[in-house]
């Protein structure tokens, strides 16, 4: 009798949860499934890239899981149904359901819209691949001249509006910012941020926040009218609605409510992970959304899962930042140094060993992706029937 764990999306934290589950259980006791819509991994911190024309490496799911035991299942997750365990997809053969005894659902985010009036009609987003490239397809088009507008001043903006104004330095590239520019930052952040700026010839709108989107131009809460052949939404993200559609205890904005090991606090047989989940870090602040957050609660989910399946210890580990990554284009970057609680310290690095650093960075989470292991024991837990079905005896086994 195998437990069945079905894992509903495969971004950085649900792939990375599938990956290190078949790493820490037998594949004789556990079939562990993967539901994704796409055949293939998609790096969501290069979609700024993949905008302005750049190519990336393609990375198949079906490379990066072979041998593992991790069934991937090409679908679309309609609805989960967590008295009755169940959840409703739709792949080219139509719809079904699948049945599992431990779920984790890893749906991440898209764009947010913030209830803007012409967003949806008219904007761009980089929050996800088919964007990224609808919006790599109209830059192409663009004639020298022609202004295009980032709208919203975080790290998503930051990177896509230095992207830009590297990628086509043809174009008249501005940054529309509800605060300051890069306030958050450290004052060598912000000086770095700015000069950068200057370098790449951006216009930023400060304390500017935009309250209407229109086919040519975007409109700010002080009545300013900035020209916009093109705009991009950047804003934050919004989490995927079918949680909130279920009997899964959520925050007013969709995230699962989990305790320190990921798990629904009103149904144990959940965990979310990710930007799914409202996961409480240090000084009580909820972690932001983020590859950076994402992974290390993957890793808890997964090791708190295989714990109580085999009667292990469960993780006690804390979740923290250390620094925000910020790519200023290729040949640019910035790495801000933050307490545990993602505030700003004094110490930056800056300049093209940032952009080294930042592209490190990046490689490494793809790669962590495709190698969960790192850092586990080479031992596995078996579980037995009686674990399967909910009992608590465990045998060791190498």
């Amino acid at each position: 009798m195998q437990h069945r764990i079905v894992v509903l999306g495969a971004g950085y934290a649900g792939a990375i949860a599938a990956g290190r589950l078949a790493k820490r259980l037998r594949r004789e006791d556990v079939a562990i499934t993967l539901v994704n819509a796409e055949p293939d991994f998609v790096e969501r911190v290069r979609m700024h890239q993949l905008a302005t024309g750049q190519d990336l490496t393609p990375r198949p799911f079906s490379e990066m899981f072979a041998g593992t035991g991790v069934e991937l299942r090409l679908a679309k997750v309609t609805g989960v149904d967590v008295d009755h365990k169940t959840v409703a997809v739709n792949d080219a053969n139509g719809a079904e359901e699948l049945a599992y005894d431990t779920l984790v659902y890893a749906l991440g985010s898209g764009w947010n819209a913030q209830g803007v009036p012409g967003t949806a009609e008219h904007a761009y987003e980089i929050a996800g691949r088919p964007g990224a490239l609808r919006l790599r397809e109209r830059l192409a088009r663009l004639d020298g001249g022609q202004t295009v507008v980032v709208v919203g001043g975080g790290l998503t903006g930051l990177e896509a509006a230095t992207e830009i104004a590297e990628a086509r330095p043809d174009l008249s590239v501005a940054l529309a910012a509800r605060g300051g520019l890069g306030d958050w930052l450290s004052p060598k952040g912000r000086e770095h941020l700015r000069k950068v700026f200057g370098k790449l010839g951006i216009t930023a709108h400060e304390h500017a926040a935009v309250t209407a989107v229109e086919a040519d131009r975007v409109a700010t809460a002080d009545g300013t009218a900035i020209p916009a052949a093109v705009a991009v939404w950047t804003t934050g993200f919004a989490v995927h609605p079918i949680a909130k559609a279920t009997a899964l205890e959520v925050t007013d904005t969709g995230q699962i409510v989990v305790d320190g090991t990921m798990r629904s606090v009103s149904h144990p047989d959940v965990y979310a992970v990710g930007d799914a989940a409202m996961v409480m870090g240090p000084g009580d602040k909820p972690l932001r959304m983020s590859c950076a957050s994402g992974t290390p609660t993957a890793w808890q989910a997964a090791d708190a899962i295989a714990a109580r399946l085999t009667g292990g210890k469960l993780p006690n580990v804390s979740i923290r930042y250390f620094n925000q990554c910020i790519s200023l284009g290729r040949k640019e970057g910035l790495i801000q140094y933050v307490t545990a609680d993602d505030r700003a310290l004094r110490a930056v690095l800056t300049g093209r060993l940032a952009a080294l650093y930042k592209e490190l960075i990046c490689k490494g989470a793809a790669w962590s992706v495709a190698n969960p292991r790192l850092g586990l024991p080479t031992r596995r837990h078996r579980v037995t029937r009686e674990q399967a079905a909910g009992g608590s005896a465990v045998q060791a086994t190498a």
